[in-house]
């Protein structure tokens, strides 16, 4: 049965069960495949069509359904059709950066803007940056455009790790402000981001049952976040992205594995260990992506207790660095960014960069990371 399902969704019930005005017609979501009722079998998109209340659905990256890879963007939106909606639908992860942001003209017509997403409380996992450039539109348009947020617990907790991010290093995986992992829910985001940019449009969260808070998403937001470990180790196993270092893309277990074609040699070392995690040596084949159809040799990340991802990941990209002549960072442009880096873009902040150059040592990147940590920790005190 799905008693046991059917408690995550008391905010979608909530929800449904509003009779705001706003929510009659004239109605935008911003959602993918996880905005799903349970009880009635039903993706909130099908429910709000079939009252005929939606008006336009709005698509974060990785598509409707997260069938989509990283960084492949979606323009054509008419793949939906079949679905029968009554509505326009409009990809906010198109070809190009001009895609990213909701347009005022997408937004002016709508009666309410409601946003019902899995997060998974890291600032370079982009939904909350879609929702982010919304409220942007929202604010900047000077639209009195009521938003209800429908919450979803943080599968982290209100764990935190990293340094909040300065403008410098702000792009579409790194909102201004946000630490690597920030420790909120989707909806405390909202009110975060609300309150960042002085905003006066009404915001309505729609609340989760608290025992709820820090259990695993029910279904994988993405297509490489499928299980419920892969959050744990994405904090710091994300910035392999910078890097020619695989991060398990073409794997079924991305992110918790990790390793290359030229790093058979680190098998007979001993790599840099961490609190809270064990590492496994393995050989893995990617069916897609970096080193695709060739052995790789790597490890994976086994979570044991509370770890400090992004502490070890640092540890593990410098280690491997320094023993591996073949190590590069990746040039190119990185989510419609080229002026700087990945790396730059994920690490997002100086002391972190001179670490994993080597030109500083791991007290001092762990003192930058403490004194991030404890400023976030001030910072988000208000919000609930």
């Amino acid at each position: 049965g799905t008693s046991d399902i059917i408690p995550l969704m008391a905010a979608i019930e909530r929800f449904l069960a509003r009779k705001d005005p706003e929510l009659a017609e004239g109605v935008g979501l911003l959602c993918n495949h996880t905005s799903f009722h349970f009880a009635s079998g039903q993706y909130l998109f099908q429910i709000l069509s079939g009252r005929g209340s939606l008006r336009r659905l709005f698509l974060p990256e990785h598509g409707l359904f997260a069938e989509l890879q990283d960084q492949v963007g979606l323009s054509q939106t008419n793949v939906y059709e079949s679905l029968g909606l009554k509505c326009q639908i409009v990809s906010l992860y198109g070809d190009s950066e001009s895609t990213l942001a909701a347009a005022a003209s997408h937004l002016k017509d709508l009666s309410a803007l409601v946003i019902d997403i899995q997060d998974i409380g890291v600032r370079y996992y982009t939904f909350a940056t879609t929702m982010r450039y919304a409220f942007e539109t929202i604010h900047e348009a000077g639209l009195d455009l009521p938003v209800y947020v429908i919450d979803h617990p943080n599968p982290c907790g209100q764990s935190v790790e990293g340094i909040p991010l300065d403008a410098t290093f702000e792009s579409f995986v790194g909102p201004v402000g946000l630490p690597h992992r920030h420790g909120l829910t989707i909806g405390q985001l909202a009110r975060f981001f609300h309150q960042e940019l002085r905003a006066h449009f009404p915001l309505h969260v729609v609340a989760f049952d608290p025992e709820d808070e820090g259990l695993p998403f029910r279904i994988s937001p993405s297509p490489n976040m499928p299980g419920p470990y892969t959050h744990l180790v994405y904090s710091g196993q994300c910035l392999l992205e910078g890097t020619n270092i695989s991060e398990g893309r073409g794997t079924t277990r991305p992110f918790e594995i990790f390793g290359a074609s030229y790093m058979e040699k680190l098998h007979s070392k001993r790599p840099p260990t961490a609190p809270g995690a064990v590492l496994r040596p393995v050989r893995f084949i990617p069916t897609f992506h970096k080193d695709a159809g060739k052995i790789c040799y790597g490890y994976q990340i086994h979570v044991t207790g509370p770890y400090h991802s992004l502490l070890h990941s640092l540890q593990l990209i410098r280690w491997i660095r320094s023993e591996c002549h073949e190590f590069r960072w990746n040039e190119g442009p990185y989510e419609f960014r080229s002026d700087r880096p990945a790396i730059e873009l994920l690490a997002g902040h100086r002391v972190l960069l001179s670490y994993l150059n080597g030109e500083t040592d791991l007290p001092h990147a762990e003192a930058a990371i403490q004194a991030g940590e404890h400023e976030w920790k001030n910072r988000i005190r208000s919000l609930s």
